[in-house]
């Protein structure tokens, strides 16, 4: 009996180091909300994440509806007690419904409270119903007083008036004692187009309804490539902003060799942005990475170490030197586009989209918390 124990322990033991629970340094980690394989959606993805207070999140996400590259619906779920369980979801966007005599799809939730307001702001992007994909969509917005169990749709003022594509966060700033907002957004018209083009560039408000154009991110002296998905927060230096970006080639849309991500900085709060240049420390293969800072000063980079998209890895830095390479979240299944946020010092929540195994993406929405020493 003992030997069958011990070889069953030994068994038990090669598996869940082969296959069995998560590794990383994410904590508490919770399914918030999962795809029905038989439903009318073939994905559940992009995830966002906002604080309402006293243990209260909201997280919206998309579903995206079959036959359909990137589009789809949009809804949130709730957490009342700090992400430890999770609402059912709530619809906010819903292509079935008209908005006139246009039928749209929706995709790529960006959640925003503005500082000192009771108002949570969802930012998603828009596409009429027939376009294959959402490359060519415009902006629009709803807002909730409740902490995410009503929605109030907007139509948006926008002084720019071309195609773009968000997913990263808002970031505020002041200038002369005046709230600003910054919004990343790039644009891939080529596409379907062309002469069509790729741009990463800013969009900038002090309404949160009407927007216009800050500025265009410059290519680098080593030739164009692909910059997109860029986030935003403090720079280097005292004052300085920045933006870490995904990056691709042009011609195939492919990661880069080496694969590293890019990044600009703005010195004047984010009216004007500089050429773009590598970052050696940091990778990216052509995915949508997550770059903050918290209360401290500490840096952090959320990424994916392959165009796979398995694990999520993780850096930090505090000074001069990115740390080395840790891991965010694996557990032999997918996952991309983290979105973290800062609960207290050194402390972050996150959310991503994931799935159960390692041959089907985006079949769940994760919610999970890491400490950050």
């Amino acid at each position: 009996m003992k030997r069958m124990i011990l070889a069953w322990s030994v068994l038990v033991g090669s598996l869940v180091a082969a296959w069995g629970g998560s590794t990383g340094d994410v904590e508490g980690v919770r399914v918030i909300d999962e795809l029905d394989l038989s439903g009318p959606y073939n994905k559940i993805w992009e995830p966002h994440i906002a604080s309402w207070g006293d243990q209260h999140l909201v997280v919206a996400y998309g579903l995206q509806v079959r036959r359909k590259l990137d589009m789809g619906d949009i809804v949130c779920s709730i957490s009342r007690d700090g992400g430890d369980t999770w609402s059912p979801r709530i619809m906010v966007f819903d292509h079935q419904m008209r908005n006139g005599s246009v039928q749209y799809a929706y995709n790529n939730s960006v959640l925003f409270r503005p500082p000192g307001q009771d108002v949570i702001w969802l930012f998603v992007m828009r596409a009429p119903m027939h376009y294959r994909d959402s490359e060519n969509a415009d902006l629009c917005a709803a807002y909730t007083a409740d902490g995410g169990y009503s929605w109030h749709h907007v139509e948006l003022a926008m002084g720019y008036q071309g195609s773009l594509i968000i997913v990263a966060g808002i970031e505020a700033v002041q200038r002369e004692g005046i709230w600003h907002y910054l919004l990343p957004a790039h644009r891939n018209s080529r596409r379907h187009d062309p002469f069509g083009d790729r741009r990463q560039f800013v969009l900038e408000s002090t309404s949160l309804l009407h927007w216009k154009l800050a500025d265009y991110v410059g290519m680098p002296s080593t030739g164009d490539i692909f910059l997109h998905e860029g986030c935003i927060d403090q720079g280097d230096r005292p004052g300085e902003l920045k933006m870490v970006m995904r990056t691709a080639d042009m011609v195939r849309e492919r990661p880069l060799n080496p694969a590293l991500a890019f990044s600009s900085v703005s010195a004047d709060g984010g009216r004007t942005w500089s050429a773009a240049v590598a970052e050696p420390e940091l990778p990216n293969y052509r995915a949508k990475s997550y770059y903050g800072q918290d209360a401290e000063g500490r840096k952090i980079y959320v990424y994916n170490d392959s165009v796979d998209r398995h694990g999520l890895y993780y850096k930090t830095k505090k000074g001069t030197a990115w740390s080395e390479q840790r891991t965010f979240y694996f557990d032999h299944d997918r996952n991309s586009y983290p979105t973290l946020i800062e609960d207290e010092p050194g402390e972050w929540l996150a959310v991503w989209d994931s799935s159960k195994t390692a041959v089907r993406k985006r079949t769940a929405i994760r919610f999970g918390r890491l400490k950050v020493e």
